[in-house]
This record gives structure tokens, sequence and C-alpha cells, in this order.
């Protein structure tokens, strides 16, 4: 996020795209909620009638996966007419003539025929946005898991970028983490090409920092794999083993037949996890680690503001906490990692990490601090690029609309979408030991439009078989003024009728995401 979390209560304006915020992130949708008690404009882009278009001004459904046509759309207003932030882009930003040209041909006609969002609703959300002192876009999931993930996010920012609506406060582009310490495990490196604080593995330098750090040579300049291609290679016979922490891709990972597929072909397999899960037990070696509860550390938001945690409780039986494991397998690797704590660790974090160097243990006590922080006299950064961008200047991207990898057809007349329900949350591995909130989701099930149901003569409760290319599960039919004619949602946390035995495994080209949000799908009624 470029901006905090209570910064949105000062927006004049918020769009949503992308992100059933009221589920997937309740506290933080009560913000957004008070803004619009207090006069604030709310716009929400979905396919789908999610909780908060009760609030909205207006809710823009558009066709999954056409979010980059609506943006040119929504651009193309307004540049043409002129309400865009001359000075801010003439002073911080490069590459607008290029933007300017490719929006051209994306007029509220032609993005209504892509996008099936009315023409006139394109302009009207278009010269609200940039008329607006200050707006606030929030997204999450639903932009960026897309072959086009990473276009759809960059079009984002030319939208802001475009309205000056960056670098202050109550604006900016924030995309809404899943997990509770997601945007900290990428800034603690969890991503195959860099080190903490997105240094690049390439970049000698900081090879050279961390090699003295870690009192090593011959560090490797080569990225590593992306999660979502590992899967590939196991399949293929390269990858021979792998360690997973925390995941379960037997129910999150995309096209299950072949994940399943793939981890069978491994020579060793090692999990460690809090909970059995599906992906534990055909593991050739779970390691039980301590949960949150259990343990000292930090967390960072998706505010980028670093928090302690603190241990309440033991672990049961032989869990130890997730770095204990770790360094106890380096040293059995012939590698000494001779932490005295969770605080010792911090303070290596802070020296070898820029963005984290002026916090400490004591300055987060009791309040955390949003990185970047580089000294210890510096209060935080809540707001970035206040004065430029990391850059230097903004770059707009000019971006063209590229369909979704697979669309319906007669013999997959649906789209299928996913995510999550309030209730449960990512695969169910905490959320479905709670007999309290079993009660209130205790299955699948198969959400549809009323004019599709009556389509095809089924009703709620009904038994459905549904199939893509890939797979089929079968769930119950849920009739829902969520829905909208032409697409399915199905969430994706019950193992027992995985959608993600549906779902599409093509990937985004740079940050090699899955195709979640679009498949193509045909519905039966369950055969007895």
């Amino acid at each position: 996020m470029t901006n905090t979390i209570a910064d949105i209560e000062t927006s004049d304006l918020i769009m949503i795209i992308g992100s059933n915020t009221a589920e997937n992130h309740p506290v933080l949708s009560s913000f957004v909620k008070r803004a619009v008690l207090k006069g604030k404009k709310l716009y929400v882009i979905d396919p789908r009638r999610v909780k908060l278009t009760d609030h909205a001004d207006k809710w823009l459904r558009l066709l999954p996966g056409t979010d980059i046509a609506l943006i040119n759309g929504m651009m193309n207003v307004i540049i043409k007419e002129n309400l865009h932030d001359k000075k801010f882009v003439e002073e911080r930003t490069e590459n607008f003539e290029a933007l300017k040209e490719i929006v051209e041909k994306y007029t509220p006609e032609y993005v209504e025929n892509i996008t099936g969002v009315k023409a006139e609703d394109i302009v009207e959300v278009a010269k609200a946005f940039a008329k607006a002192p200050v707006a606030s876009i929030l997204y999450c999931m639903g932009i960026t898991q897309h072959t086009c993930g990473t276009n759809n996010v960059k079009s984002l920012a030319n939208l802001s970028m475009l309205c000056g609506h960056l670098g202050k406060p109550g604006g900016g582009v924030n995309p809404l983490r899943g997990q509770n310490n997601v945007q900290g495990a990428c800034d603690m490196g969890g991503l195959p090409n860099v080190f903490t604080a997105y240094q690049l593995v390439s970049n000698d330098e900081a090879r050279t920092n961390y090699e003295k750090a870690w009192n090593t040579t011959g560090m490797s300049a080569t990225p590593g794999i992306p999660v979502t291609e590992m899967i590939q290679k196991a399949y293929e016979g390269e990858l021979k083993s792998l360690y997973i922490i925390g995941e379960n891709p037997l129910v999150s990972d995309p096209d299950l037949n072949h994940v399943r597929k793939a981890l069978a072909n491994l020579d060793f397999f090692v999990v460690q996890d809090i909970f059995q899960t599906e992906t534990t037990r055909i593991a050739d070696v779970v390691l039980p680690a301590a949960c949150f509860a259990e343990k000292d550390g930090t967390f960072s938001n998706t505010e980028r503001r670093v928090q302690r945690v603190r241990k309440a409780v033991e672990a049961p039986g032989e869990a130890k906490q997730d770095w204990k494991i770790l360094c106890e397998i380096a040293k059995r690797m012939g590698y000494e990692m001779p932490y005295e704590n969770s605080e010792a660790i911090f303070k290596e974090i802070a020296a070898v990490t820029p963005s984290y160097r002026g916090i400490t243990w004591d300055r987060i006590k009791d309040i955390g601090i949003h990185w970047p922080c580089p000294d210890e006299t510096h209060p935080g950064t809540p707001i970035l690029h206040t004065a430029q961008f990391t850059r230097g200047r903004g770059l707009f991207h000019a971006i063209e609309h590229t369909p979704p990898a697979e669309l319906p057809d007669e013999k997959y007349p649906y789209i299928l979408t996913t995510g999550r329900v309030l209730y449960h949350y990512h695969t169910g591995t905490m959320t479905m030991k709670t007999d309290g909130l079993n009660m209130l989701s205790p299955e699948c099930f198969v959400e549809i439009s009323s004019g599709d149901a009556q389509k095809l003569g089924l009703d709620t409760g009904s038994m459905v078989d549904v199939a893509s290319r890939r797979g089929k599960i079968s769930a119950k039919l849920k009739v829902s003024s969520k829905a909208v004619d032409g697409t399915i949602f199905i969430p994706f946390h019950f193992a027992k009728a995985a959608a993600n035995e549906l779902t599409n495994a093509a990937l985004d080209p740079t940050a090699k995401i899955p195709e979640f949000k679009v498949c193509a799908i045909k519905i039966e009624p369950a055969i007895a």
C-alpha cells in the first residue's frame, strides 16, 4: 500500500476494484463504511454484487478479465475532458504521450462492448475520480490473479498518476494483502529473485553485503524458481525435492489433478505446518511448527507497518518455532545459525535491510513503524512517493487489453471465478477446526444467478456437477443476488469439492501468478 489503512477515511472518493473487501478484509472494510457515512464517494468495480455494493454510489459490473479495458476507458474520458492533473503529469511522470496514444481508441462505447459496463457509467466514474480532491484505489486478487495481473496493477498506477492522487493523504494505490504477514514474507525475501527489501540476487553489492553478514562466499546470482513453476518442474522430474512451510497447495493451487501428479513424482517431500492438511498427508516428513500465539517476532502488515508479536502460550507437543526448525536443519547441513532469540534475528534483519534499518525491537514495543525507515531517528513512512517515486519520475505504461487465457464456448458456456467467504480462511487449515465457523459455512457451494438457474431448471440446494477442461467437482447450487448471469462463483476453501480442480494454471508472465479468476466451465445436474 502506498498509504495507510486509516488514510482510507480521509479520501474524498474510494474506488474498490477486484476486492470483496467486506468478506476478505472485514476490519479494513469498516474504514470504508465509515468514510461513506461521512459522505465520501464509493465506487465498487467487480463481476459479483459483493457486500460493499450495498454502500456504494455505483457498482460497475464488468466481465471477468476486462479490467485493463475499463481502466483505459476511464483514462480516455479523463484525458479527452482535460481533467488530468497536468502539473503532476509534467513534473513527476514520463511517457504520458504513449499512454495518451494507447487509450485513444478506448472510448466509453468501445469499452462497453468489451466489459459490459455501460458507457455512461464509465464516463460518470471517470469524471468523479478525476475531479475528486483526493481519491484512493483499493484492489486485491480480483486484479492480480489473471494472466495479465501485472498489467492490471500497472494500469491502476497509470490512473492514479494521471489524476495526481499519489503521494498525499487519502490517495494512493493500495493492494490489500490476503494473509496477515504476506507483506512481511515478501519484505524478508520470500520471493525467488530478491533478498530482503527487494534487493535483487543479481546485484553484486547486495550479495557482497550478505556474504559478509553471513560469513560465507560464492552466493548465487541466479534467481530461484517461482512457486507456481516448481509444480511443473516436479511433474517433469527436474525438481527432485520440495520443502513447503505453511502452505496447502493440494487445495490452493490451480489444476489440482496436475498438482497431485507433480508432488507424487518428487523423490523427497517435506511439509512444515501447525495442523495436518491435505498436503501433509502425502509428505515424507512432517515438521510440526508453532502458531502465531506460540512465538515472538514481527509481522509486517498490509500498510507496511512492522509490529511486534508476543508469545501468549506454549506450543503443544514437539512443535517448535519455524526459525528454530530451520536453524536446526541448517546446522545438520553444515552451516551454523546460532540465533539466541527472535530479537537477535530482527537485529540482523535491520542490519541487512535498508528499509528496516531504523526499526528496532524497542522502537516497536508499543506501536509499529511503517517502512521505509532508514535510521533510528526516522519516524517511518506512512505515505510513499510524497516527493518523488523510487525511480525518480513515475513511468506511465501504455497497455492494451488482453483477453483471459480461457473463455466460454459452446461446451463450457459459463465463466468461473473463485474467492473466499467471510467465515473461512484460505484452505481452512485453521478455521475449519472451529465448530461455530463450520456451522455458518459448512460446505462448498456453487453460486449462480437466478436467471442462469432458471435456464438450467435448477434451484438452491440442487446437487450439480461442475466441470472444466481439467477436472470435475460436485456441490450444492446456491442461487444468489450476488451472482450475475454467465458468471459462477465457487469458494476455494473446501477440499471435498475443491474449486481448484477446475481452475486454469495459465500464468502471468511476470508475476507467475495463476489465472484463478477466469476459466470456462459447464454445469449439469449431479448424477445420482
